[in-house]
């Protein structure tokens, strides 16, 4: 199941992508599904909500849905964040062996955790403002993972049952402010940060998200291209480690860093200019398309 969410006649609601670039509306009357009091609702695996648009997604009468409206062509629906406020981001550092690498640092012996506030979550062509005094702004892909329920101090082999999925995610970074600040916050969580999307692929879609290629495309020009092959802590290992001190939460998002081809990290620099156009593509989760503009 590919979940999205958007907004439909001036309402958020939550959905699915199916075949042929519809969308099936879950808050719609037709789709006899229990009432979310939110997004998040949806992605608790556990919950009543999520569990119900399963069976309505592989069992749906796709005829009599759209007959009554429940529906639509992508067309006709603003594409969101497919988690529009996430309880939590939480985003790894030089967790792939290449980038290390390019940075010339040592392989981390644990995982560099710092997080993004859930407030700079923006969806698919939505733009990225270049926050004013910022001469430094960069571009990070990266593979998402959202969390599926309640997890707190999960073993390794126990950990894949709390992945609900994943997706795209633009981890856009202030190096200017990050690295003069000495600490991460300000310049990894300013306004329009963090584009995620277009949609959550629920992990049943992505058999072995260890293999899946890694691009960034800024302007058409590949300036990323590696594998999730690379990461050096994966996902059952982030979430043992994640919840053995935080509980994680259905919908919290961890982004699990970058390969290597980071602006910064160019001879010389490239830093995002007003009018780029930035693409992440991690296989098997679409292309997240984002424009760039001055605030």
């Amino acid at each position: 199941m590919k979940i999205v969410s958007f907004h439909r006649d001036g309402q958020l609601s939550t959905g699915a992508l199916l075949d042929g670039d519809v969308v099936l509306d879950f808050n719609h009357a037709a789709a006899g599904l229990p009432e979310a009091d939110g997004p998040l609702d949806w992605m608790d695996t556990d919950g009543a909500c999520h569990q119900g648009a399963r069976r309505l997604v592989s069992e749906a009468d796709t005829t009599k849905l759209t007959e009554a409206g429940a529906i639509v062509p992508l067309s006709q629906v603003e594409l969101l964040s497919p988690i529009p406020r996430p309880g939590k981001v939480i985003c790894i550092g030089l967790n792939y062996r290449d980038h290390a690498e390019e940075s010339g640092m040592d392989i981390p012996t644990q995982p560099l955790v710092f997080s993004k506030f859930s407030s700079c979550v923006i969806g698919p062509d939505a733009t990225v403002k270049l926050p004013n005094g910022a001469k430094e702004v960069d571009y990070e892909a990266e593979f998402g993972v959202v969390v599926g329920k309640s997890a707190t101090d999960v073993s390794e082999s126990d950990a894949m049952d709390y992945v609900l999925g994943y997706c795209n995610i633009n981890d856009v970074s202030a190096r200017d402010f990050q690295f003069a600040d000495g600490q991460w916050q300000r310049g990894k969580s300013c306004e329009t940060f963090c584009p995620t999307g277009p949609f959550i692929a629920t992990a049943d879609e992505i058999p072995d998200p260890h293999n899946l290629r890694i691009q960034f495309r800024m302007n058409g020009k590949s300036l990323q291209d590696s594998s999730t092959n690379q990461l050096i802590f994966n996902v059952p290992q982030l979430i043992s480690y994640l919840s053995g001190f935080v509980t994680l939460e259905p919908g919290d998002l961890i982004s699990t860093g970058t390969p290597p081809g980071v602006g910064f990290a160019r001879k010389p620099p490239i830093y995002i200019q007003p009018g780029d156009v930035m693409e992440v593509e991690v296989e098997g989760l679409g292309v997240l398309r984002n424009p760039a503009a001055a605030s």
